[in-house]
């Protein structure tokens, strides 16, 4: 019975280890997993090419952008990340001014954008709105649609534009709701990493 119990703890330590690395990788390859169920279906990496949603967005910026379920309901206020390859073949990036049902104005003499009759208080854009691309208003959005702009008002293709117009939800690809890795600022050069996190 001694030798028994000796030879037990002679390979009880090997079990032991044996077992530890088993349940390590097994958390390991749970984790890879998850991330890329995540990113496969919750989230994707998108970047920022160009300068239309400046100040709020960087040419560069790396953002994570929420899509299916996660995204849920857009609204107004929101920067969507949308695709219709008939206007760009790439994806854009874009801030929801009106959704499905509202009316937008915009008196391009004042600068000032207007949605159901009220003039929208706009702290995030970069200069008033002069620019008009062909698009007549007042404009009603169907329902289902949505009217987007960039944050830089006049130097950026958008709803305004007759080729993209209100745009159907069916080209939303989702929400960016994350700053990931900051593109190079437009005036400094320089990289701001204070700007990482959630996009305001």
């Amino acid at each position: 019975m001694t030798n028994d119990m000796t030879e037990l703890t002679a390979v009880a330590p090997e079990a032991v280890r044996g077992q530890g690395l088993y349940e390590w990788v097994r958390a390991l390859v749970s984790s890879v997993l998850a991330v890329v169920l995540v990113f496969a279906f919750a989230v994707r990496l998108i970047g920022v090419d160009g300068q239309s949603m400046l100040p709020t967005l960087q040419d560069g910026d790396r953002l994570a952008v929420t899509v299916g379920l996660l995204a849920g309901t857009y609204k107004a206020g929101d920067i969507v990340v949308l695709r219709k390859q008939s206007f760009l073949q790439e994806p854009i990036v874009k801030r929801i001014i009106a959704v499905g049902g509202q009316t937008v104005d915009i008196d391009f003499d004042e600068g000032s954008v207007s949605v159901d009759g009220k003039v929208l208080n706009e702290p995030y854009i970069r200069e008033l709105t002069f620019r008009c691309d062909g698009t007549e208003f007042p404009l009603t959005v169907p329902e289902g649609s949505v009217f987007v702009m960039g944050d830089n008002r006049n130097h950026s293709n958008d709803s305004r534009d007759v080729r993209l117009g209100t745009v159907d939800e069916g080209y939303i690809i989702g929400r960016a709701a994350l700053i990931l890795y900051p593109g190079r600022d437009s005036e400094t050069g320089q990289r701001d990493f204070s700007r990482i996190g959630l996009i305001r």
